[in-house]
Protein backbone atom coordinates (compact mmCIF):
# COMPACT_ATOMS: atom_id res chain seq x y z
CA UNK A 1 0.00 0.00 0.00
CA UNK A 2 1.41 3.39 -1.00
CA UNK A 3 0.25 6.98 -1.33
CA UNK A 4 0.81 8.53 -4.74
CA UNK A 5 0.26 11.91 -6.31
CA UNK A 6 -1.38 11.02 -9.59
CA UNK A 7 -4.15 11.76 -12.03
CA UNK A 8 -7.51 11.71 -10.28
CA UNK A 9 -10.87 12.64 -11.75
CA UNK A 10 -12.44 15.31 -9.61
CA UNK A 11 -15.63 14.47 -7.70
CA UNK A 12 -19.09 14.94 -9.11
CA UNK A 13 -20.89 18.10 -8.04
CA UNK A 14 -24.55 17.75 -7.17
CA UNK A 15 -26.24 21.03 -8.02
CA UNK A 16 -29.84 22.11 -7.65
CA UNK A 17 -30.18 20.15 -4.40
CA UNK A 18 -33.00 21.59 -2.31
CA UNK A 19 -32.87 21.82 1.46
CA UNK A 20 -35.00 19.29 3.33
CA UNK A 21 -37.21 20.86 6.00
CA UNK A 22 -37.16 19.33 9.46
CA UNK A 23 -40.47 17.56 9.99
CA UNK A 24 -42.94 18.17 12.82
CA UNK A 25 -42.23 14.59 13.91
CA UNK A 26 -38.52 15.35 14.21
CA UNK A 27 -39.16 18.46 16.33
CA UNK A 28 -41.49 16.49 18.58
CA UNK A 29 -38.88 13.75 18.88
CA UNK A 30 -36.27 16.36 19.84
CA UNK A 31 -38.51 17.79 22.54
CA UNK A 32 -39.36 14.39 24.00
CA UNK A 33 -35.71 13.33 24.00
CA UNK A 34 -34.76 16.44 25.96
CA UNK A 35 -37.67 16.04 28.37
CA UNK A 36 -36.58 12.47 29.06
CA UNK A 37 -33.04 13.69 29.73
CA UNK A 38 -34.42 16.31 32.13
CA UNK A 39 -36.33 13.62 33.99
CA UNK A 40 -33.31 11.34 34.14
CA UNK A 41 -31.15 14.08 35.65
CA UNK A 42 -33.80 15.61 37.89
CA UNK A 43 -34.19 19.02 36.24
CA UNK A 44 -37.45 20.89 36.76
CA UNK A 45 -36.66 23.61 34.21
CA UNK A 46 -34.11 24.32 31.51
CA UNK A 47 -33.23 27.90 30.52
CA UNK A 48 -31.77 27.85 27.01
CA UNK A 49 -29.94 30.99 25.85
CA UNK A 50 -29.41 32.23 22.30
CA UNK A 51 -27.79 35.00 20.33
CA UNK A 52 -26.59 35.11 16.73
CA UNK A 53 -23.33 33.28 17.42
CA UNK A 54 -24.66 30.91 20.05
CA UNK A 55 -28.17 30.01 18.97
CA UNK A 56 -28.01 26.35 17.99
CA UNK A 57 -29.35 24.85 21.22
CA UNK A 58 -32.27 27.30 21.17
CA UNK A 59 -32.83 26.65 17.46
CA UNK A 60 -32.85 22.89 18.10
CA UNK A 61 -36.39 23.27 19.45
CA UNK A 62 -37.65 26.58 18.08
CA UNK A 63 -36.33 26.33 14.52
CA UNK A 64 -34.93 29.89 14.57
CA UNK A 65 -32.28 32.05 16.22
CA UNK A 66 -32.95 35.59 17.51
CA UNK A 67 -30.44 37.04 15.03
CA UNK A 68 -29.08 40.33 16.40
CA UNK A 69 -30.94 40.08 19.70
CA UNK A 70 -30.79 37.73 22.65
CA UNK A 71 -33.43 35.17 23.48
CA UNK A 72 -34.36 32.57 26.06
CA UNK A 73 -36.39 29.38 25.89
CA UNK A 74 -37.66 28.12 29.23
CA UNK A 75 -38.73 24.48 29.12
CA UNK A 76 -40.25 22.92 32.21
CA UNK A 77 -40.55 19.21 32.92
CA UNK A 78 -44.24 19.21 31.98
CA UNK A 79 -43.28 20.21 28.46
CA UNK A 80 -44.56 23.78 28.73
CA UNK A 81 -42.29 26.27 26.97
CA UNK A 82 -41.87 30.03 27.31
CA UNK A 83 -40.04 32.23 24.83
CA UNK A 84 -38.49 35.44 26.14
CA UNK A 85 -37.75 37.67 23.13
CA UNK A 86 -36.74 41.23 22.34
CA UNK A 87 -38.55 43.85 20.25
CA UNK A 88 -37.61 42.61 16.80
CA UNK A 89 -38.18 38.90 17.38
CA UNK A 90 -41.66 39.05 18.88
CA UNK A 91 -43.06 38.18 15.47
CA UNK A 92 -41.01 34.96 15.42
CA UNK A 93 -42.86 33.42 18.36
CA UNK A 94 -45.76 32.35 16.17
CA UNK A 95 -43.35 30.51 13.87
CA UNK A 96 -41.71 28.52 16.67
CA UNK A 97 -41.52 24.83 15.84
CA UNK A 98 -42.72 23.97 19.34
CA UNK A 99 -45.70 25.64 20.98
CA UNK A 100 -44.54 28.31 23.42
CA UNK A 101 -45.93 31.18 25.51
CA UNK A 102 -44.43 34.55 24.54
CA UNK A 103 -42.87 36.95 27.03
CA UNK A 104 -41.44 40.29 25.89
CA UNK A 105 -38.20 41.65 27.31
CA UNK A 106 -36.85 44.85 25.73
CA UNK A 107 -33.62 44.17 27.68
CA UNK A 108 -32.86 41.76 24.83
CA UNK A 109 -33.26 44.49 22.21
CA UNK A 110 -30.61 46.66 20.58
CA UNK A 111 -29.27 49.79 22.32
CA UNK A 112 -31.60 52.82 22.47
CA UNK A 113 -34.63 50.96 21.21
CA UNK A 114 -37.97 51.59 22.96
CA UNK A 115 -38.29 50.01 26.40
CA UNK A 116 -42.04 49.52 26.14
CA UNK A 117 -43.41 46.75 28.38
CA UNK A 118 -40.34 47.00 30.55
CA UNK A 119 -40.67 44.35 33.23
CA UNK A 120 -37.88 42.96 35.42
CA UNK A 121 -36.63 39.61 34.17
CA UNK A 122 -37.38 38.15 37.58
CA UNK A 123 -41.07 38.93 37.04
CA UNK A 124 -41.06 37.18 33.66
CA UNK A 125 -39.28 34.20 35.17
CA UNK A 126 -41.77 33.97 38.04
CA UNK A 127 -44.66 34.18 35.56
CA UNK A 128 -43.09 31.19 33.79
CA UNK A 129 -42.99 29.26 37.08
CA UNK A 130 -39.23 29.31 37.50
CA UNK A 131 -39.49 30.29 41.16
CA UNK A 132 -41.04 26.91 42.00
CA UNK A 133 -38.22 24.90 40.43
CA UNK A 134 -35.89 22.97 42.71
CA UNK A 135 -33.26 22.20 40.06
CA UNK A 136 -32.66 24.46 37.07
CA UNK A 137 -30.31 23.84 34.16
CA UNK A 138 -28.71 26.73 32.28
CA UNK A 139 -27.80 26.05 28.66
CA UNK A 140 -25.62 28.46 26.75
CA UNK A 141 -23.39 26.90 24.13
CA UNK A 142 -20.26 25.69 25.92
CA UNK A 143 -19.77 22.47 27.83
CA UNK A 144 -16.98 23.13 30.32
CA UNK A 145 -14.71 20.14 30.91
CA UNK A 146 -11.92 21.49 33.12
CA UNK A 147 -9.14 19.21 34.28
CA UNK A 148 -9.66 20.77 37.71
CA UNK A 149 -12.82 22.31 39.05
CA UNK A 150 -16.53 21.76 38.47
CA UNK A 151 -17.71 22.50 34.94
CA UNK A 152 -21.35 22.19 36.02
CA UNK A 153 -20.89 25.34 38.12
CA UNK A 154 -19.62 27.43 35.19
CA UNK A 155 -22.11 29.44 33.13
CA UNK A 156 -21.66 31.17 29.78
CA UNK A 157 -24.88 33.21 29.74
CA UNK A 158 -24.73 37.01 30.16
CA UNK A 159 -24.40 38.05 33.81
CA UNK A 160 -27.62 40.07 33.89
CA UNK A 161 -29.59 36.96 32.93
CA UNK A 162 -27.85 34.63 35.39
CA UNK A 163 -28.20 37.21 38.14
CA UNK A 164 -31.95 37.53 37.52
CA UNK A 165 -32.35 33.74 37.53
CA UNK A 166 -30.53 33.46 40.86
CA UNK A 167 -32.74 36.17 42.37
CA UNK A 168 -35.82 34.31 41.15
CA UNK A 169 -34.94 30.91 42.59
CA UNK A 170 -35.48 29.69 46.13
CA UNK A 171 -32.41 29.78 48.36
CA UNK A 172 -32.06 25.99 48.31
CA UNK A 173 -32.60 25.59 44.55
CA UNK A 174 -29.82 23.97 42.55
CA UNK A 175 -28.44 25.75 39.46
CA UNK A 176 -26.29 23.79 37.02
CA UNK A 177 -24.78 24.05 33.56
CA UNK A 178 -27.02 21.56 31.75
CA UNK A 179 -25.59 21.66 28.27
CA UNK A 180 -24.26 18.07 28.58
CA UNK A 181 -27.91 17.01 28.18
CA UNK A 182 -27.67 18.29 24.62
CA UNK A 183 -24.07 17.91 23.44
CA UNK A 184 -22.32 15.64 25.98
CA UNK A 185 -22.06 11.86 26.01
CA UNK A 186 -25.54 10.56 25.09
CA UNK A 187 -26.64 14.18 24.56
CA UNK A 188 -29.90 14.72 22.69
CA UNK A 189 -28.18 16.53 19.80
CA UNK A 190 -25.33 14.07 19.26
CA UNK A 191 -27.33 11.71 17.03
CA UNK A 192 -29.40 12.49 13.97
CA UNK A 193 -32.36 10.68 12.45
CA UNK A 194 -32.80 10.26 8.70
CA UNK A 195 -34.75 13.51 8.37
CA UNK A 196 -32.03 15.45 10.16
CA UNK A 197 -29.30 13.88 8.02
CA UNK A 198 -31.20 14.84 4.87
CA UNK A 199 -31.65 18.36 6.26
CA UNK A 200 -27.94 18.85 7.03
CA UNK A 201 -26.61 17.18 3.88
CA UNK A 202 -27.75 20.24 1.97
CA UNK A 203 -25.08 22.35 3.67
CA UNK A 204 -22.34 19.75 3.38
CA UNK A 205 -23.03 19.29 -0.33
CA UNK A 206 -23.12 23.05 -0.85
CA UNK A 207 -19.80 23.58 0.96
CA UNK A 208 -18.07 20.98 -1.20
CA UNK A 209 -19.49 22.47 -4.39
CA UNK A 210 -18.16 25.88 -3.34
CA UNK A 211 -14.78 24.35 -2.59
CA UNK A 212 -14.54 22.69 -6.00
CA UNK A 213 -15.49 25.96 -7.69
CA UNK A 214 -12.82 27.84 -5.73
CA UNK A 215 -10.15 25.19 -6.35
CA UNK A 216 -10.83 25.35 -10.08
CA UNK A 217 -10.60 29.15 -10.06
CA UNK A 218 -7.13 29.30 -8.50
CA UNK A 219 -4.67 30.97 -10.82
CA UNK A 220 -1.89 33.49 -10.55
CA UNK A 221 -3.34 36.99 -10.22
CA UNK A 222 -6.77 36.03 -8.86
CA UNK A 223 -7.78 38.00 -5.78
CA UNK A 224 -8.63 36.49 -2.43
CA UNK A 225 -12.00 38.24 -2.66
CA UNK A 226 -12.75 36.50 -5.95
CA UNK A 227 -12.06 33.12 -4.38
CA UNK A 228 -14.01 34.15 -1.30
CA UNK A 229 -17.03 34.98 -3.45
CA UNK A 230 -16.98 31.41 -4.77
CA UNK A 231 -16.99 30.10 -1.20
CA UNK A 232 -20.42 31.58 -0.52
CA UNK A 233 -23.56 30.38 -2.25
CA UNK A 234 -27.36 30.42 -2.38
CA UNK A 235 -27.57 33.16 0.24
CA UNK A 236 -26.86 30.69 3.01
CA UNK A 237 -25.32 31.63 6.35
CA UNK A 238 -21.69 30.61 6.75
CA UNK A 239 -21.05 28.90 10.08
CA UNK A 240 -17.36 29.87 10.09
CA UNK A 241 -15.39 32.85 8.85
CA UNK A 242 -14.78 32.25 5.15
CA UNK A 243 -11.08 31.76 4.45
CA UNK A 244 -9.35 32.59 1.18
CA UNK A 245 -5.85 33.46 2.34
CA UNK A 246 -2.77 33.52 0.13
CA UNK A 247 0.80 34.07 1.25
CA UNK A 248 1.25 35.32 4.80
CA UNK A 249 -1.96 35.05 6.82
CA UNK A 250 -3.37 37.50 9.35
CA UNK A 251 -1.50 40.55 8.07
CA UNK A 252 -2.81 43.61 9.95
CA UNK A 253 -4.82 41.14 12.06
CA UNK A 254 -7.15 40.58 9.09
CA UNK A 255 -9.26 37.40 9.08
CA UNK A 256 -11.18 37.93 5.86
CA UNK A 257 -10.51 37.64 2.11
CA UNK A 258 -8.81 40.81 0.88
CA UNK A 259 -7.77 42.35 -2.43
CA UNK A 260 -4.42 40.56 -2.18
CA UNK A 261 -3.62 38.66 -5.38
CA UNK A 262 -2.41 35.08 -5.55
CA UNK A 263 1.22 34.68 -6.56
CA UNK A 264 2.92 31.63 -7.94
CA UNK A 265 4.56 29.70 -5.13
CA UNK A 266 2.23 31.06 -2.45
CA UNK A 267 0.73 28.84 0.24
CA UNK A 268 -3.05 29.14 0.02
CA UNK A 269 -5.85 28.22 2.43
CA UNK A 270 -9.55 27.94 1.63
CA UNK A 271 -12.45 27.21 4.01
CA UNK A 272 -16.21 27.47 3.89
CA UNK A 273 -19.00 25.96 5.97
CA UNK A 274 -22.77 25.84 6.23
CA UNK A 275 -25.11 24.04 8.59
CA UNK A 276 -24.15 20.40 8.39
CA UNK A 277 -20.77 20.66 6.76
CA UNK A 278 -17.40 22.32 6.35
CA UNK A 279 -14.91 22.03 3.52
CA UNK A 280 -11.31 23.18 3.95
CA UNK A 281 -8.13 22.94 1.86
CA UNK A 282 -4.52 24.01 2.15
CA UNK A 283 -1.71 23.70 -0.39
CA UNK A 284 0.62 25.58 -2.72
CA UNK A 285 -0.05 27.65 -5.82
CA UNK A 286 2.32 25.60 -7.95
CA UNK A 287 2.09 22.96 -10.65
CA UNK A 288 4.83 20.52 -9.63
CA UNK A 289 6.99 19.40 -6.73
CA UNK A 290 10.00 21.16 -8.25
CA UNK A 291 8.35 24.52 -7.46
CA UNK A 292 8.15 23.92 -3.72
CA UNK A 293 10.06 26.42 -1.55
CA UNK A 294 13.71 25.50 -1.00
CA UNK A 295 13.05 24.88 2.69
CA UNK A 296 10.05 22.61 1.94
CA UNK A 297 11.29 20.41 -0.87
CA UNK A 298 10.18 17.37 1.14
CA UNK A 299 6.68 18.80 1.75
CA UNK A 300 4.90 15.85 0.11
CA UNK A 301 6.68 13.21 2.19
CA UNK A 302 6.98 15.28 5.37
CA UNK A 303 3.45 16.75 5.53
CA UNK A 304 0.95 16.00 2.76
CA UNK A 305 1.28 12.23 2.44
CA UNK A 306 1.37 11.49 6.19
CA UNK A 307 -1.65 13.73 6.65
CA UNK A 308 -3.49 11.99 3.83
CA UNK A 309 -2.58 8.63 5.38
CA UNK A 310 -4.22 9.74 8.63
CA UNK A 311 -7.39 10.77 6.78
CA UNK A 312 -7.48 7.41 5.00
CA UNK A 313 -6.99 5.52 8.27
CA UNK A 314 -9.76 7.58 9.87
CA UNK A 315 -12.21 6.75 7.07
CA UNK A 316 -11.30 3.08 6.84
CA UNK A 317 -11.32 2.36 10.58
CA UNK A 318 -14.13 4.39 12.14
CA UNK A 319 -17.28 2.41 12.83
CA UNK A 320 -20.41 2.37 14.95
CA UNK A 321 -19.55 1.14 18.45
CA UNK A 322 -15.92 2.30 18.37
CA UNK A 323 -14.67 4.23 21.38
CA UNK A 324 -13.69 7.83 20.77
CA UNK A 325 -10.40 7.22 22.54
CA UNK A 326 -9.56 4.38 20.16
CA UNK A 327 -9.95 6.67 17.16
CA UNK A 328 -7.82 9.31 18.87
CA UNK A 329 -5.12 6.72 19.52
CA UNK A 330 -5.25 5.54 15.90
CA UNK A 331 -4.44 9.04 14.66
CA UNK A 332 -1.69 9.34 17.27
CA UNK A 333 -0.13 6.15 15.87
CA UNK A 334 -0.48 7.10 12.21
CA UNK A 335 0.38 10.78 12.64
CA UNK A 336 2.30 11.15 15.93
CA UNK A 337 1.48 14.41 17.64
CA UNK A 338 5.10 14.97 18.68
CA UNK A 339 6.22 14.93 15.05
CA UNK A 340 3.25 16.57 13.34
CA UNK A 341 2.15 19.12 15.90
CA UNK A 342 -1.61 18.61 15.93
CA UNK A 343 -3.21 19.27 19.30
CA UNK A 344 -7.00 19.44 18.92
CA UNK A 345 -9.50 16.61 18.54
CA UNK A 346 -8.98 14.63 15.30
CA UNK A 347 -12.71 14.77 14.61
CA UNK A 348 -15.77 16.34 16.18
CA UNK A 349 -19.55 16.51 15.97
CA UNK A 350 -21.25 18.87 13.54
CA UNK A 351 -24.80 20.21 13.29
CA UNK A 352 -26.13 23.76 13.00
CA UNK A 353 -22.72 24.89 14.24
CA UNK A 354 -19.34 23.86 12.81
CA UNK A 355 -18.05 22.44 16.11
CA UNK A 356 -20.67 21.18 18.52
CA UNK A 357 -18.61 18.89 20.79
CA UNK A 358 -16.36 15.88 20.37
CA UNK A 359 -16.39 12.29 21.65
CA UNK A 360 -12.87 11.89 20.19
CA UNK A 361 -10.22 12.78 22.74
CA UNK A 362 -7.43 11.07 24.64
CA UNK A 363 -8.82 8.35 26.87
CA UNK A 364 -12.41 8.87 25.73
CA UNK A 365 -14.72 5.97 26.51
CA UNK A 366 -17.61 7.59 24.63
CA UNK A 367 -19.10 5.37 21.98
CA UNK A 368 -19.33 6.52 18.37
CA UNK A 369 -22.97 5.93 17.55
CA UNK A 370 -25.18 5.56 14.52
CA UNK A 371 -26.49 8.98 13.52
CA UNK A 372 -23.40 10.94 14.57
CA UNK A 373 -22.36 13.61 12.06
CA UNK A 374 -18.61 14.03 12.24
CA UNK A 375 -16.04 16.34 10.73
CA UNK A 376 -12.61 14.95 9.88
CA UNK A 377 -10.49 17.61 11.56
CA UNK A 378 -6.80 16.74 11.78
CA UNK A 379 -4.54 19.81 11.70
CA UNK A 380 -0.80 19.20 11.32
CA UNK A 381 1.36 22.11 12.42
CA UNK A 382 5.06 21.70 11.75
CA UNK A 383 7.35 24.75 12.08
CA UNK A 384 8.72 25.85 8.72
CA UNK A 385 6.11 23.96 6.69
CA UNK A 386 2.78 24.84 5.15
CA UNK A 387 -0.10 22.79 6.49
CA UNK A 388 -2.31 20.25 4.75
CA UNK A 389 -6.06 20.16 4.99
CA UNK A 390 -8.96 18.14 3.61
CA UNK A 391 -11.60 18.68 6.27
CA UNK A 392 -15.02 17.30 5.36
CA UNK A 393 -18.11 15.82 7.00
CA UNK A 394 -19.56 12.33 7.12
CA UNK A 395 -22.23 10.55 9.14
CA UNK A 396 -22.00 7.19 10.86
CA UNK A 397 -24.99 4.97 10.09
CA UNK A 398 -25.77 1.37 10.95
CA UNK A 399 -27.72 -0.89 8.63
CA UNK A 400 -31.09 0.17 10.03
CA UNK A 401 -30.42 3.90 9.59
CA UNK A 402 -29.02 3.35 6.12
CA UNK A 403 -32.18 1.45 5.16
CA UNK A 404 -34.35 4.29 6.47
CA UNK A 405 -32.42 6.89 4.47
CA UNK A 406 -32.55 4.74 1.34
CA UNK A 407 -36.32 4.37 1.64
CA UNK A 408 -37.24 7.90 2.77
CA UNK A 409 -34.73 9.92 0.73
CA UNK A 410 -33.78 7.97 -2.42
CA UNK A 411 -32.15 10.97 -4.14
CA UNK A 412 -29.95 11.58 -1.10
CA UNK A 413 -29.09 7.89 -0.98
CA UNK A 414 -28.01 7.99 -4.61
CA UNK A 415 -25.70 10.93 -3.89
CA UNK A 416 -24.22 9.04 -0.94
CA UNK A 417 -23.66 5.92 -3.02
CA UNK A 418 -21.96 7.96 -5.76
CA UNK A 419 -19.62 9.50 -3.20
CA UNK A 420 -18.82 6.13 -1.62
CA UNK A 421 -18.03 4.58 -4.98
CA UNK A 422 -15.81 7.55 -5.88
CA UNK A 423 -13.78 7.13 -2.71
CA UNK A 424 -13.35 3.42 -3.26
CA UNK A 425 -12.72 3.36 -7.00
CA UNK A 426 -11.01 6.70 -7.68
CA UNK A 427 -9.18 7.52 -4.42
CA UNK A 428 -8.57 3.89 -3.45
CA UNK A 429 -9.98 4.12 0.07
CA UNK A 430 -11.51 0.98 1.55
CA UNK A 431 -14.25 3.02 3.14
CA UNK A 432 -15.81 1.76 6.35
CA UNK A 433 -19.28 0.38 5.68
CA UNK A 434 -20.66 2.63 8.42
CA UNK A 435 -19.47 5.87 6.77
CA UNK A 436 -21.84 7.91 4.62
CA UNK A 437 -20.10 10.90 2.94
CA UNK A 438 -22.26 14.01 3.16
CA UNK A 439 -20.03 16.12 0.92
CA UNK A 440 -18.62 15.48 -2.53
CA UNK A 441 -14.98 16.23 -1.69
CA UNK A 442 -14.28 13.85 1.20
CA UNK A 443 -10.55 12.91 1.07
CA UNK A 444 -10.05 14.77 -2.23
CA UNK A 445 -6.71 16.53 -1.74
CA UNK A 446 -4.88 18.50 -4.42
CA UNK A 447 -1.66 19.74 -2.76
CA UNK A 448 -0.51 21.65 -5.88
CA UNK A 449 -3.36 23.93 -6.86
CA UNK A 450 -2.16 24.67 -10.39
CA UNK A 451 -2.02 20.95 -11.21
CA UNK A 452 -5.76 20.44 -11.20
CA UNK A 453 -5.59 16.86 -12.46
CA UNK A 454 -3.27 15.70 -9.66
CA UNK A 455 -4.50 14.54 -6.26
CA UNK A 456 -3.36 12.12 -3.60
CA UNK A 457 -4.64 8.58 -3.80
CA UNK A 458 -4.01 5.09 -2.48
CA UNK A 459 -2.21 2.51 -4.59
CA UNK A 460 -2.66 -1.01 -3.29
Amino acid sequence: MAIALGCVTEPVKFTGVEAVVLSDETLLERKHTLLNAMKQHGFDTLVIYADKEHGSNFEYLTGFIPRFEEGLLLLDKSGHATLVLGNENLKMARFSRIEATLAHSPYFSLPNQPMDNEVPLETLFKDAGLDSSNKVGLIGWKMFTPAAGNGRAMFDLPYFIVDAIKRTLKDDAVLENAIPLLIGDNGARTRCNANEIAHYEYGANLASNCMLDALNAIEVGVRETELGALLTAEGQYNTVVTIAATGTRFENANLYPSAKTVRRGDPLSLTTAYKGGLSSRSGFVIASESELPATQQDYLDRIAKPYFSAVVSWLETIHVGMRGGALYQLIEQVLPKARFGWHLNPGHLVADEEWMSSPIYRGSTELLKSGMMLQIDIIPSVPGYNGASAEECVVLADAALQATIRHAYPALWQRIETRREYLRAEIGIQLSDDVLPLSNTVAYLRPFFLARQLALKMER
